[in-house]
């Protein structure tokens, strides 16, 4: 999930046909089969058919109990839809990047419900929470962490998820060699609370990583605080480490997505009653950047 944040992979296929109907002189049965090939999908078989990580909490996991999962539900009910999931994990080799050409484009499935506003990879619907990167450390500490360049974090161990916005805010400040990779979003079987583990343990002195990744088990790390990685800097234009976020469809499937905007725009207050439930943080528009 991580690197949805940030891009993923290069060029890959899209299906783009479609159906044409033949003239109404040639033969019936040829007529009705245009008729049923414009009828969108959800309207033939009444089905939502979503891919998801079978086992990468908080997001979803087969059970069910994941905040995708929710979303997911929430969906299908308010679009009459039978869920279908098709599960694929998103942390294998090639990333989120692979995992969308082998099952969304592929079309073993038809959406998506959490990937950054405005990607170029596929059709994303508005976008239904806005959530951002953050520091964790512990309260006892009471390091003053402002934004990536506060002067404290030359002084500590940090610890950042890999191939993330903060690694590159890092690296132009030079003190990405000093720091401490993990490997979690593209990793399997291994869950975003080994971050917050490796706080509490010492092993590193600041986090800096996804907050819906981990908001849902700081629950169990009372004497750890989030501070919200802000947009600014102290020179130079500013960098980006909060997101809005959206579902997906294939670039082709206009008609879906217009179906997925409208559950978000009816919906929209059980889906952040979803987030909050998961412990994400929300920031309330484009104007909180900064």
């Amino acid at each position: 999930m991580f690197q949805s944040l940030f891009g993923v992979g290069a060029s890959m296929r899209r299906p783009s046909s479609k159906p044409m109907c033949p003239k109404l002189s040639r033969y019936l049965f040829a007529i009705t089969f245009c008729v049923f090939m414009v009828v969108p999908r959800l309207a033939q078989g009444k089905e939502l058919r979503v891919c998801a990580d079978p086992d990468y909490m908080p997001f979803s996991n087969r059970a069910g109990e994941g905040f995708e999962n929710k979303i997911a539900e929430l969906t299908a009910k308010t679009l009459g839809a039978q869920l279908v999931y098709t599960w694929a994990s998103n942390r294998g080799a090639g990333g989120f990047g692979e995992f969308l050409s082998r099952n969304l484009d592929a079309g073993k499935c038809d959406a998506v419900m959490d990937m950054p506003y405005g990607s170029q990879e596929e059709l994303t619907t508005d976008p239904y929470y806005m959530s951002s990167y953050v520091f964790i450390s512990k309260k006892t500490k009471s390091y003053d962490l402002q934004n990536m360049d506060s002067p404290v974090l030359r002084k500590v161990k940090i610890g950042f998820e890999r191939d993330t916005p903060p690694e590159d805010g890092l690296k132009i400040r030079d003190l990405l060699s000093s720091a401490e990779a993990f490997s979690v979003g593209d990793t399997e079987n291994v869950s975003p609370a080994s971050m917050l583990q490796a706080v509490q343990d010492g092993r590193v002195d600041v986090m800096i990583t996804w907050e819906p990744a981990v908001g849902w088990f700081l629950r169990s790390y009372a004497d750890l605080v989030v501070t919200r990685v802000p947009n600014s800097r102290t020179t130079g234009g500013p960098e980006q480490y909060l997101f809005s976020m959206s579902m997906a469809v294939r670039k082709s499937d206009e008609a879906l997505k217009k179906q997925l905007d409208r559950v978000i725009a009816e919906r929209k207050g059980a889906l952040e009653d979803i987030l909050r439930h998961y412990n994400v943080q929300l920031y309330p528009s484009a104007a909180d950047t900064l």
